[in-house]
């Protein structure tokens, strides 16, 4: 049973963001399209040992999030890194966690 309404909003906005970057086929995604510094327009499966039908859905997943945005030109769909959503999640994700890591916890068994 989910029930994401009982949880605030912060913690919604992590568990979908946590969720979409889960998948390494979106972490290649938003990689290669991070190396090339550019809009990609074109096929990215012929980057990926994926199948365009595979890449697409992960698009949208990342399109969805807002991490990345297509722009139609023509036939072909530009893709882009959406820097300041992944700036945004980062930061959230970064201060959930360094809360954390910064709680004064003490048990007998050994973490390392």
């Amino acid at each position: 049973m989910r029930k994401p309404e009982v949880f605030d909003t912060e913690l919604q906005e992590l568990a979908a963001f946590a969720k979409v970057i889960s998948h390494p086929a979106r972490l290649a995604i938003l990689k290669y399209l991070a190396e090339t510094k550019t809009c990609i327009s074109g096929d990215i499966s012929d980057k990926l040992p994926l199948s365009r039908t595979t890449v697409s859905q992960h698009l949208k997943e990342l399109r969805d999030m807002g991490l990345i945005h297509g722009e139609i030109d023509g036939l072909k769909i530009n893709y882009c890194l959406c820097g300041s959503t992944i700036s945004k999640n980062l930061d959230n994700f970064d201060r959930f966690f360094n809360e954390i890591k910064s709680a004064e916890i003490s048990c007998n068994s050994s973490c390392d």
